[in-house]
């Protein structure tokens, strides 16, 4: 199911003008047919080709064309890796918690009736808390290489945010920072990870084109799960083995548990840049995946003094699986996804979440605690298949973090970007 959107069309003199109706608020929303205008109210030599037309989701059927966009996109790319297109329907429904606090709309551009295009502008209230009332985000962008496709996107966005009193704009957010962020500026020639964005090579260049330019690099890193640790990591993990107990999450009390999770990721990520807590709800969403698709062993909590004060969670990296699926379940993906909770086929990782308590921070015991959760699940790993873990997303500026993966010998091998843009 969709947000409860009702669109209502009014034509006139080859302008589009759709007022839509989302999650019971009302707004004006300018769709490019023979032209495209801003919120800006753009003179007519800055409007965009006759060719484009961008219109608003205003549907199921809309909905279902949105979603399907980057097969075409990516027809050519062996690297990408289709989404399940039922997650993607889950993902952009009124049942993701995000709606509780954030707006959204999606628009497709078209040429020629061929959709070629496709962007997302949202509004997140908790950012909007932290960071001001003039914050908005951008994401979904999905287009073909083309100037005039991604202005003609950029523009419905840009506007949808003007008329919510958005100056900064950001993104790509899907559809905010704690989901898939980021366009792929480094690392074309491998596959993404589960849960993880693939971008082609002309993505930034278009933005930039826009007047978009970069805000903050994340990192990607590849992990050998057989590493030595070193020797500077085994005196810590000695100094203060008396005080630190790793254990695996209590399954028997799983919402406490993964209340204690949350709690030491919006405390250690709390002054971060971009930082944004995950609400419950959201956290409990996450939580519903985990206690399906994550062997117990990759959930790792360290005690200090018998008190939670780090946590790392892993995923088996099923996009091996989705690989071979091409977004759907129907009618044999689930006998492949069936078989591999039989015999655990996936033999890479990610570690997505991970957390050390702002007061351990930028000490000895905080660092030993990164590497102990990092380190806990490794020879459980290594008996399941698994060989290699991608260790993302880590901020460029993340010299702590980054130091750790050095001395463990991991290298980075993809960067993503996120741009922003004054209007």
């Amino acid at each position: 199911m969709l947000p409860p959107w009702i669109g209502q069309y009014d034509t006139t003199r080859k302008r589009v003008n759709a007022l839509i109706h989302c999650n019971n608020i009302q707004y004006p929303c300018v769709v490019a047919h023979i032209y495209l205008s801003s919120a800006m109210n753009e003179k007519p030599s800055q409007l965009t080709s006759v060719m484009v037309t961008v219109r608003p989701v205003t549907n199921y059927r809309e909905m279902g064309t949105f979603i399907d966009l980057p097969w075409r996109i990516y027809a050519d790319d062996p690297m990408w890796v289709p989404p399940l297109r039922l997650e993607r329907r889950l993902h952009f429904s009124r049942f993701n918690p995000f709606f509780k606090h954030g707006e959204w709309q999606a628009w497709i551009a078209y040429r020629n009736n061929q959709p070629v295009g496709r962007i997302s502008a949202q509004i997140d209230q908790l950012h909007r808390h932290r960071y001001g009332a003039d914050t908005g985000h951008f994401g979904s962008m999905e287009c073909v290489d083309d100037t005039e496709v991604c202005a003609a996107l950029v523009h419905a966005a840009e506007a949808w945010l003007a008329a919510r009193h958005t100056k900064h704009v950001s993104g790509p957010f899907n559809l905010s920072i704690n989901q898939e962020c980021g366009i792929l500026v480094d690392g074309f020639d491998t596959p993404p990870m589960v849960m993880m964005p693939h971008s082609p090579k002309w993505y930034g260049r278009l933005l930039e084109e826009q007047g978009y330019q970069p805000v903050k690099d994340l990192l990607a890193y590849w992990v050998d799960v057989d590493f030595e640790a070193p020797r500077v990591m085994r005196a810590l993990v000695g100094k203060f083995s008396k005080r630190v107990q790793l254990r695996t999450l209590r399954m028997d009390n799983f919402s406490a548990e993964m209340e204690i999770l949350r709690d030491i990721f919006n405390d250690a990520w709390s002054e971060n840049w971009g930082f944004v807590p995950f609400t419950e709800a959201e956290f409990a969403e996450l939580g519903n995946s985990l206690r399906l698709l994550v062997p117990e062993y990759f959930i790792q909590i360290a005690e200090v003094d018998g008190v939670p004060a780090a946590f790392m969670v892993g995923l088996p990296n099923l996009n091996e699986i989705f690989a071979k699926l091409n977004g759907s379940l129907f009618p044999f993906g689930w006998i492949r996804l069936i078989r591999w909770f039989k015999d655990r086929a996936v033999r890479t990782g990610r570690i997505p979440l991970m957390g050390v308590r702002k007061q351990f921070q930028n000490t000895p015991l905080g660092m030993a605690l990164a590497f102990m959760v990092i380190d806990a699940p490794r020879q459980s790993a290594l008996s399941a298949g698994i060989k290699e873990v991608e260790m993302s997303w880590i901020l460029e500026d993340n010299k702590a973090m980054r130091g750790i993966l050095d001395l463990i010998g991991s290298r980075q091998y993809k960067r993503y970007r996120i741009y922003g843009k004054t209007l």
